[in-house]
């Protein structure tokens, strides 16, 4: 990813909850063979560890697939975005671009036993479950408990200690108040390319930017 002072994303709180919002991760290996794996599982922080960890699963036999443990691992995760249309700009000459926020996050992953995977999916199901109504627990019954233990064995869990971080958030942050103000109408209104999504990330980062005094 082209790296450019205006748009890195360095704060790893940031990160954390990029993260935390937007857990459908992409995990990428370049195996021995030469060959770029890639595959698609959600991930959580351990909340319990300083720094940025992650922990997940791969169904099997993903995990030979990927050489999981034996090098670095390469998971994407990818805020929201949205096309940008020069229409918004009100400027001529000018040209379209895409907003996002993006994080590459690097390292090697520890596999865990059976035990540690079994607690792994059953912080992954509380994740996702504590927003439901009534929520649907891994171990809320006995026979739940079984049913969850025993197809545990079809997955490999695993804890990722990032050590190398490439992220990115680029929200308009080199445009003109005026401009910002015009693409977020846009993102927040009824048009083809409305994402309100991406319009509250580009609220959050310019609201840092004027809290800061760094503006363009």
């Amino acid at each position: 990813m082209r790296h450019n002072p205006s748009f890195a994303l360095d704060d790893p709180a940031e990160i954390r909850r990029l993260v935390r919002e937007n857990p459908w991760a992409t995990l990428i290996s370049h195996t021995s063979a030469g060959e770029l794996v890639a595959s698609h599982y959600p991930v959580v922080l351990d909340e319990d560890s300083d720094g940025i960890v992650l922990l997940s699963h791969v169904g099997r036999p993903d995990e030979q697939l990927h050489e999981l443990g034996r090098h670095e691992l390469l998971v994407l995760i990818q805020g929201p975005h949205g096309y940008i249309s020069p229409g918004w700009y009100d400027a001529s000459p000018a040209v379209p671009t895409w907003n996002f926020i993006t994080a590459h996050l690097y390292g090697i992953p520890e596999l865990l036993n059976a035990t540690d995977n079994l607690a792994v999916l059953d912080r992954l199901v509380d994740h996702f479950e504590d927003r439901m109504p009534v929520p649907r627990r891994l171990n809320d019954t006995a026979d739940n408990a079984v049913y969850a233990a025993r197809i545990s064995a079809g997955t490999v869990g695993f804890r990722l200690r990032v050590t190398r971080v490439v992220a990115k958030s680029k929200l308009s942050q080199n445009k003109p108040a005026e401009t910002v103000t015009r693409i977020l109408a846009e993102l927040e209104g009824s048009g083809p390319y409305a994402s309100p999504g991406l319009a509250a990330e580009m609220r959050r980062v310019h609201r840092q930017a004027d809290q800061s005094g760094d503006r363009p």
